[in-house]
């Protein structure tokens, strides 16, 4: 179940503004927030199986913007390759630009994380 929150609140983070206000919602309070149906449900003045075809729906929409545009996927092999890149940096002991390359990536790093 673990994992399911973890893929689901990941999506959410790249997908969500994809979404409605009412399904992006219904998954955070139900995924993130750990509300039930039934709470859902009465916060959104609905039955219990409409929250629950809801977090269906959107659930199947957001695996599918995934495999259509793989943001996920392409962010871990980016993040993936900078790390690399900077434990290679680290190996360098006395290149006199080692300091110079290793700002430019950690930089490169921190844009890639905020952007």
């Amino acid at each position: 179940m673990l994992d399911k929150v973890l893929k689901i609140a990941s999506l959410i983070d790249f997908y969500g503004a994809l979404l409605t206000d009412k399904q992006r919602r219904c998954l955070e309070l139900h995924y993130l927030e750990d509300w039930s149906l039934a709470e859902i449900a009465g916060e959104f003045e609905v039955s219990r199986q409409a929250v629950h075809d809801i977090l269906r729906r959107s659930e199947q929409l957001l695996v599918s913007y995934e495999e259509r545009l793989g943001l996920i996927e392409r962010y871990a092999r980016i993040e993936a390759s900078i790390k690399e890149l900077d434990e290679c940096v680290s190996a360098l002991d006395e290149w006199p630009q080692k300091e110079k390359i290793a700002r430019k990536i950690r930089s490169l790093m921190n844009d890639f994380k905020e952007g």
